[in-house]
């Protein structure tokens, strides 16, 4: 009986520990490398989210990938072996996210990544239903190309895609959209990231003499077959993806990209929407808060997509938090199913509704159509 006290204790203390014990979230993201331009802003907005949430605290683990696959995966593994991490937030490319999947599904812990092609969370599977994510899927965003293109009179179209999953999940899905709105694709042609010239693919772009080109990159090296294609004297419409639209791609592209038309979250021309647009106030509230941190100016859809992940865990943790403790399968577990019932949360890009087969949960008011005009971007009615 006397021996009973001590180990009282010592149960208590860890019964209170548990009690207390943080929520941690592991972050990796491509805050250097090709991929930086969207990385950066997606870094620096994990400064600007809450560090407790419904009474818990919360602790970020911040990596860079360097915007490379392998070290996504690794950096993965890291954060839930050595971390203990509740939550996976990343990576910032497709490549890297579907890299990351096995990972997080093996440990049974959650991931939202900040990439954006649905190849991520599609086709829903016993790994998959452990991903959800924040930017808006290609297939949204191919629509809303081929519709604007269909409306100006655009009949033929060239494609120059990323040479990797991206590219690809762009290629399949605005062959659909095209295909709907009967205009013909008469050129499909990949590059690399790391690529310094496409020279060769902009020749055979311009021999077959498309109304449009598309091209599906995203941040700074999407700006190369533009300029290339402009050098080479094309004068057809230009189309961009989502992919791009923060300042660094109109500070590479210059006069090359003026006159561009491109999809975007809301965020983007958040001050530009119409008083009733139902993403106005949550996107201007992510702008507000990122400029004041950051200047004027700085904000991008990049960070967006960030800022949507760390409200979704606003609203999912303590729903958890009921259920079990961080730091536990069962909190992961319960973290999961709150992801997967979110409802009606307002966010930088649009109002995000999950179910067991929708993992992003956003629709069409997530997206408007962009121009770039005067090396800015215009909101198109």
């Amino acid at each position: 009986m006397k021996f009973f006290k001590p180990l009282l204790t010592v149960a208590l203390c860890a019964t209170a520990l548990a009690a207390w014990a943080d929520v941690n979230v592991g972050v990796t993201i491509s805050a250097t490398g090709p991929a930086a331009s969207l990385g950066i802003p997606e870094k620096n907005t994990i400064s600007l989210m809450p560090k407790t949430i419904g009474g818990q605290k919360i602790n970020y683990i911040v990596l860079d990938d360097a915007s490379d696959t392998t070290a996504a995966v690794n950096n993965t593994r890291k954060l839930i072996a050595e971390n203990k991490v509740d939550v996976i937030l990343g990576s910032t490319t497709t490549p890297a996210s579907l890299a990351m999947i096995d990972v997080a599904s093996e440990a049974q812990t959650p991931m939202i990544s900040v990439a954006a092609s649905a190849r991520i969370i599609e086709p829903m599977d016993a790994k998959k239903k452990w991903v959800f994510k924040t930017p808006q899927n290609d297939i949204m965003m191919s629509l809303a190309i081929a519709e604007h293109m269909a409306t100006n009179g655009v009949k033929t179209v060239a494609f120059i895609g990323f040479s990797d999953a991206y590219g690809e999940g762009w290629s399949q899905e605005f062959a659909k959209a095209a295909d709907l709105k009967k205009i013909k694709i008469v050129a499909n042609e990949r590059y690399a990231r790391t690529d310094t010239s496409v020279t060769g693919q902009a020749l055979k772009i311009m021999a077959a003499k498309p109304d449009a080109v598309l091209v599906a990159g995203s941040g700074t090296p999407a700006a190369l077959p533009q300029k290339t294609l402009k050098e080479r004297g094309y004068t057809g419409k230009m189309y961009q993806t989502h992919g791009v639209a923060n300042a660094d791609f109109l500070r590479v592209g210059g006069k090359d990209v003026e006159g561009t038309f491109l999809p975007a979250g809301p965020v983007l021309v958040a001050d530009q929407l119409p008083a009733g647009n139902p993403v106005k106030k949550s996107a201007l509230a992510y702008v507000s808060a990122y400029e004041a941190a950051y200047g004027k100016g700085s904000v991008s859809t990049f960070g967006g997509h960030a800022w949507d992940a760390g409200l979704l865990m606003s609203s999912a943790v303590p729903v958890a938090l009921k259920k079990a403790q961080p730091g536990t399968p069962e909190f992961r577990a319960a973290l999961r199913d709150a992801l997967e019932q979110t409802k009606e949360v307002a966010g930088a890009h649009g109002v995000f509704n999950m179910t067991a087969q929708d993992h992003l949960g956003l629709d069409q008011r997530a997206r408007v159509m962009v121009k770039i005009e005067n090396g800015a971007w215009k909101y198109q009615p």
